[in-house]
């Protein structure tokens, strides 16, 4: 299944930078307004360590990653939702995103200007999200008209409908995202007809630079706003140094390593926000592997065997009898499928399976 994650922010915040670390792929990058103005789209492979592993066991040709769609999406204004920047273009792009990545500036350097002339994470989040959310308020209130006059003439489903949209209407008018309204399975199916920009899943990417004013850092207290904003509305975070990431894109995994123990790094950051993404997206992996190939297919988590093999073919759902299954772990203690076999570690699996993460996998049709 396609993952696609729009980065989104205020101009210059990093997401550009970021963009690049991401899919090592060079844009625009400046330290003005839009230097972004067409959204630049990168690919990239879910790290997962576990292919390395199943490719030696198979002795594979091949090995194909599940893997993250990014779009850089350029800065976003105040007044977006009325035109203002090149909002309109910029809305459209992130409608046809899965989810959105929140980039926002925790560092103070008095080298990067900041469009607002203040370094304020939770501003520049209110900035963007009331911009999304007078776009979906606007989209809400022209689905809810046309409604309305279904509505009069006594139709019951419309009758639904115009209630939850006269709901959604009320929250995002009160300043909430509409994927924080609690609604029933039915009206989560009619409000995801209208893709709005705010029922997608927000993950906030944290911009701090090495050397800089750090606010996580210093534990200041527009640090402290921001984690209590993240706890009050469930929303998931992860911290990010873009600029190093980009300096370090080029370079081989032991020289990147090396680099961050000498200034202590922890870790990629780039992996934690793709991971993140996957993460925030409900999904899980799961492996095919032989001499051909070891590759990894990404579906929802709760999947069941037959929507799992979907994801190879869509007649494999159809087609579905059996899955012969065994775990990432039990294969690897075993060696070889034969022995997991031998074993008892590898077992058949019927229509009512769910299939979990790391499950290695051979459908049967």
């Amino acid at each position: 299944m396609s993952l696609s994650v729009g980065i989104v922010g205020l101009p210059n915040v990093g997401k550009s930078t970021l963009f690049t670390a991401l899919t090592k792929k060079e844009v625009l990058i400046a330290n003005y307004p839009f230097a972004t103005i067409d959204p630049s789209v990168g690919v990239v492979a879910l790290p997962d360590s576990r292919l390395d592993t199943l490719s030696a066991i198979s002795n594979s040709q091949k090995i194909l990653p599940a893997v993250v769609e990014f779009v850089d999406i350029a800065g976003l204004v105040k007044g977006a939702s009325d035109g203002e920047g090149l909002g309109n273009k910029f809305l459209a792009n992130i409608r046809e995103t899965n989810m959105i990545a929140e980039v926002v500036r925790i560092f103070e350097d008095g080298d990067i200007h900041h469009v607002s002339g203040a370094i304020d994470p939770m501003g520049d989040i209110e900035v963007i999200n009331l911009e999304l959310i007078l776009s979906d308020a606007e989209t809400v209130g022209k689905r809810r008209g046309n409604v309305e006059r279904d509505v009069k003439r006594g139709d019951k489903d419309a009758q639904i409908e115009f209630d939850v949209l006269t709901r959604l209407l009320a929250h995002l008018e009160a300043g909430q995202l509409a994927n924080s309204l609690p609604i029933n399975e039915k009206e989560e199916g009619l409000v995801r007809q209208l893709h709005l920009l705010t029922m997608k899943p927000f993950l906030y990417v944290c911009n701090r630079k090495q050397g800089a004013f750090n606010l996580d850092e210093q534990n200041d207290e527009r640090w402290q706003e921001l984690l209590a904003f993240f706890e009050s509305t469930g929303s998931e975070y992860v911290l990010v140094d873009a600029g190093m990431e980009h300096e370090l894109m080029d370079l081989s995994d032991e020289e990147k390593n090396d680099f961050r123990r000498e200034y202590g790094a922890q870790g990629s950051g780039v992996e934690s926000l793709i991971r993140a993404c996957y993460h925030r997206l409900g999904l899980i992996s799961y492996f095919t592997t032989g001499e051909k190939e070891t590759r990894a297919w990404t579906v929802p988590k709760g999947s069941t065997g037959p929507k799992a093999a979907a994801a190879i073919h869509t007649d494999f759902e159809k087609k579905y009898i059996r899955a012969q299954v065994v775990t990432f772990k039990d294969l690897v203690e075993a060696g070889s499928i034969a022995k997991a076999r031998e074993t008892g570690k590898l077992r058949t699996e019927g229509k009512e399976y769910v299939v979990q993460d790391g499950d290695v996998i051979e459908f049967l049709i």
